[in-house]
């Protein structure tokens, strides 16, 4: 192998290479990037075992060849390098490649082709063309309603269902928390056909850094969702769940059922209110009670040790539901992936789902549900005679 590349054409893909490959890893090349000249242009392939990165970039090639270089030192090495041309060289069956920078030069061992382990290409058969800007707000909106524990299975995975006709949900459910959005996105829908697209939550921080708002396209295999942006250059791949997802409909169409309470306040009034009563929260007493009313709302904490608080805020309330409690944190974290200045929040009952809506036309599409804590019958906060 021996080419020349700038730097300033391969780092961006060396990076999203990085972000790739694990730190840490028993056999030597999954700790490796591949590096391929052929046909004019440097491939730069990364893997740590499920997700899989190629990358291709233009490149003056003298000489054919494929190596696995020690990764991380790699991309540390060119990322230090001035911006300008960059020669790597090889002879086939050297245990080294030479990098060299001006007059600068630097040795680092290789793994030959014989280690190489063939990546999976990208379905080129009807790709489905969306935005990297739709991927991103979905990837804002929907993974803190994940669970964390892969031994979950469906709960620790975004879902991409079609829900009939072209729209698309996008959801994620974690025992006490569920998020949705949806898209009208019929190439995908048609796509899926009746089938659920499952990623596991631990691969989407991976996908999150390989994105940008450009156009990217989409394809899927019986085991692997594909990605390619950068005008066909980079590609991601990442394997699918095959998992039968929850049916969200039961506690969905609880919105939908006569009696509901319903409550709309200021989304950065109920933020910064919710913030300090969280001081008043402890280990055990994690929780925001709400006396239900209007034209006011009272929020109070009560922690051992540490106190108690009390704020009103002035809302529209219409309902029969007196009393609830929500963990204030997540509350507060629900709150904060809507761009609204007003909230909604549809009460199904003291221990039932809540719904959280915004009221923006750009939230019109996205939905939380909370589970309540349980309400005891003490008396939570207490007001100082004047």
């Amino acid at each position: 192998m021996k080419l020349k590349v700038q730097k300033s054409q391969i780092i961006d893909g060396l990076l999203k290479a990085a972000a790739v490959l694990p730190s840490k890893a028993g056999a030597a090349y999954l700790r490796s990037l591949w590096l391929r000249a052929k046909d004019g242009s440097l491939a730069i392939m990364a893997t740590d075992a499920n997700i899989e990165f190629v990358g291709s970039y233009p490149a003056d090639i003298e000489k054919e060849g494929l190596v696995g270089i020690p990764g991380l030192s790699f991309v540390d090495l060119v990322r230090k390098l001035p911006d300008g041309q960059i020669e790597l060289s090889a002879d086939d069956g050297a245990s080294s490649i030479l990098v060299k920078e001006g007059r600068k030069s630097y040795k680092l061992p290789v793994n030959g082709p014989e280690w190489f382990q063939e990546f999976s290409a990208f379905p080129e058969d009807s790709p489905v063309i969306w935005t990297g800007e739709v991927f991103m707000d979905i990837l804002s909106r929907v993974p803190f309603c994940i669970d964390d524990d892969d031994a979950r299975e469906a709960t620790s995975c975004i879902c991409f269902k079609p829900r009939g006709g072209d729209r698309l949900d996008i959801c994620g459910l974690n025992g006490h928390q569920f998020a949705l959005v949806s898209y009208i996105q019929p190439d995908l829908c048609a796509k899926l056909g009746d089938s659920d697209l499952l990623i596991q939550k631990k691969y989407l921080p991976d996908i999150r850094k390989w994105l940008d708002p450009n156009e990217i396209e989409i394809n899927l295999s019986d085991k692997r969702l594909y990605l390619k942006g950068k005008n066909g250059a980079e590609s991601l791949s990442v394997p699918r769940a095959h998992f039968s997802y929850p049916d969200y409909n039961l506690f969905m169409s609880k919105l939908d059922e006569p009696g509901i309470s319903e409550l709309n306040l200021s989304r950065k009034e109920a933020i910064d209110s919710l913030g300090r009563i969280s001081i008043f929260n402890t280990d055990t007493d994690r929780c925001v009670f709400m006396d239900l009313g209007a034209p006011e709302l009272k929020l109070s904490a009560e922690g051992a040790d540490i106190g108690s608080a009390m704020e009103e805020l002035e809302v529209d309330y219409a309902g029969s539901l007196k009393k609830i409690a929500f963990p204030t944190k997540s509350l507060m974290e629900i709150f904060g992936h809507f761009n609204s200045d007003r909230m909604n929040m549809l009460f199904t009952g003291a221990e039932g789902p809540c719904g959280v809506k915004g009221s923006d036309p750009e939230d019109r599409d996205y939905i939380v549900i909370i589970m309540p804590m349980k309400v005891s019958d003490k008396t939570y906060y207490s007001e100082e005679d004047d």
